[in-house]
């Protein structure tokens, strides 16, 4: 189990980059990273799928359009709409706001199952609705008017991005957990190859400077975080996430992506260098806390679940 752990902790500071990548790489601009990042996750998708037994085989024409718009919209959509909303709202609010991504979707699901009194999520709803509106509030008392309207922005890009996820979380769960799901690198390489159509799109209007304007410097430091983001945050983590997964159990591994926020936060304040504000802090701990005890909440209901299941089969065999 602590390999398992270790593989989740080193997959959510991965992710956790998305929230400071983009304001390491001036003069490049945050289109120019997509780019460059997704660019790279497909072409290492291509290369393993050399290996024969890499390649996505027998997948109906419906699942590979699923696999290919989850790549292209679900990927870098969400990436976009994160990598501008950091560089427009600073180093709390985009982490908080998208870390509130496996809460949500909890919330979907006890929609439509009820699996979960809504009176339970009460006090974990509660404190994250007081986290996010503390750090919000902090943000923009201590934002200058000429700010604001960016500020603004970068907090509608940050549900933006949490959208995008949840909504690739739902769409993937669906076929994940559907009939004939598909292996886990297949499906993956299909969606890398989505995300390589993505980048076509976009690559018209990506910038990129020239050497001589960016610098060795600037343009070696682009390079470094486009492919640390593309293979490493992309393509490795998903491997590494499904090592977590396998090694320990289901509630652990679901707390677990709390992680992905700290460190994003932890990266965010470490470029700025500072520590959070009093406010800062306090939300930050009620929002992580509401969303550790949303997700504890969950899972012990899954599993009272599926013992009630298998007492009732038993008694019935």
């Amino acid at each position: 189990m602590l390999l398992g752990i270790l593989a989740g902790l080193l997959t959510c500071a991965l992710w956790g980059l998305t929230f400071v990548a983009p304001r390491l790489i001036d003069p490049y601009s945050a289109l120019d990273l997509t780019v460059m990042r997704y660019g790279a996750f497909a072409l290492g998708c291509l290369v393993l799928m050399i290996h024969p037994r890499l390649r996505p085989r027998g997948f109906s024409r419906q699942r590979w359009m699923i696999g290919l718009a989850l790549g292209s919209v679900g990927y870098i959509g969400y990436f976009l709409a994160a990598a501008f909303a950091v560089l427009l709202a600073g180093a709390a609010i985009p982490p908080l706001i998208v870390g509130l991504m496996p809460v949500v979707l909890a919330v979907i699901a006890n929609t439509r199952d009820r699996s979960l009194p809504w009176s339970r999520l009460t006090l974990p709803l509660l404190l994250i609705l007081i986290g996010v509106s503390v750090v919000n509030v902090d943000t923009l008392a201590r934002t200058e008017p000429a700010e604001l309207g960016s500020l603004l922005l970068g907090i509608l890009l940050s549900f933006v991005a949490l959208s995008t996820w949840v909504a690739y979380g739902l769409i993937n769960s669906v076929v994940m957990n559907g009939p004939n799901p598909p292996q886990s690198f297949h499906w993956t390489a299909i969606q890398g190859m989505g995300a390589g159509i993505g980048v076509l799109l976009l690559l018209p209007f990506a910038t990129f400077p020239d050497l001589m304007a960016a610098g060795v410097e600037g343009t070696g430091r682009f390079i470094f975080w486009a492919l640390l983001l593309g293979l490493a945050g992309s393509l490795m983590a998903t491997w590494l996430w499904l090592i977590a997964a396998t090694r320990m159990p289901l509630a652990l591994a679901a707390q677990l992506i709390v992680a992905e926020t700290v460190f994003g936060l932890f990266f965010g304040f470490l470029y700025e260098a500072r520590l959070p504000t009093m406010w800062e802090g306090i939300g930050i701990v009620l929002q992580i806390a509401g969303v550790g005890l949303a997700i504890a909440l969950f899972n012990q209901a899954r599993k009272l679940k599926l013992a009630t299941e298998a007492i009732i089969a038993s008694r019935n065999a």
